[in-house]
């Protein structure tokens, strides 16, 4: 899947909108409940055929942090993951949850969310017709591409604190610099473990197109500063040209408290 992530695609649009027309009516989502006893034997087997062939292709490319924590917090091979279940497991982990929404979050409500360490997510699941493109994500991108990194301290930490700071983003800059930042970790990031570079972003764990044009030489890989993030635009209709790597996860939360300084963002605490 190359198309855009569904609760961040349009995000700056949606931020910039809020800003200059701040009595604009903006639709609020509805939180609802995921109902896992109504997926079907198909809704399962696409999930199923989806994990498998992603999982053969991470288990060379896919960070550690990554594989650890779809390991801790229980995702299944074989079936749709029932979001009460990982949440129990999450919860003991990191404090973080997942809760099911109905459709498209306002960007200044899903940042609150994160605030909050609550990551709004889909539960439908792709047809079989659209195993490789969906324009919208489902529950196989929302859950299995973002899910399990929130089971790392240092990126639960580093989330947390990104909606804490993009919750005060008002002018224009400051809401494109958070996007920029939020697009080349939380979606398009990569990491170096050991000699090699690993995809995290959810867009790469998700894609197996993606995360090969990633890691391949029609992608410019260099290492990650906040200026230089900054001042990187992105295209969310295509591949990507240039992604950035860090050396740990550490350094996320320190990135996003810089970016705050820089963008003249007012301290969140």
């Amino acid at each position: 899947m190359h198309g855009p992530p569904f609760l961040f695609s349009t995000i700056e649009v949606v931020m910039l909108d809020a800003t200059q027309n701040p009595q604009s009516e903006i639709a609020e989502p509805r939180f609802i409940e995921q109902r896992w006893h109504d997926y079907t034997n198909e809704d399962h087997a696409v999930w199923a055929l989806l994990y498998e062939r992603r999982m053969k292709d991470l288990a060379e490319r896919g960070s550690e942090v990554y594989l650890r924590g779809a390991e801790r917090i229980g995702l299944c091979p074989d079936c749709v993951p029932d979001l009460a279940v990982v949440n129990e497991k999450l919860r003991a982990l990191t404090g973080w949850r997942a809760v099911p929404v109905s459709g498209f979050l306002p960007a200044p409500e899903f940042f609150r969310c994160l605030a909050r360490r609550t990551f709004p997510t889909t539960v439908t699941v792709r047809p079989r017709a659209q195993l490789d493109y969906l324009p919208e994500p489902d529950i196989f991108h929302d859950v299995f591409g973002h899910v399990p990194l929130h089971a790392s301290p240092a990126f639960a930490d580093y989330l947390q604190r990104f909606g804490q700071i993009a919750c005060r983003a008002e002018r224009e800059e400051q809401i494109r610099g958070m996007a920029r930042l939020f697009w080349f970790t939380v979606e398009f990031g990569l990491v170096r473990e050991g000699d090699a570079v690993k995809v995290y972003g959810s867009g790469l764990i998700s894609s197996h197109g993606d995360a090969a044009r990633a890691l391949g030489p029609e992608c410019e890989r260099r290492p990650f500063s906040v200026d230089a993030v900054l001042a990187q635009d992105f295209a969310i209709d295509r591949m990507q040209d240039v992604l950035f790597v860090i050396d740990t996860f550490g350094l996320l939360f320190h990135a996003a408290q810089e970016a705050a300084q820089k963008l003249g963002i007012p301290d969140a605490v």
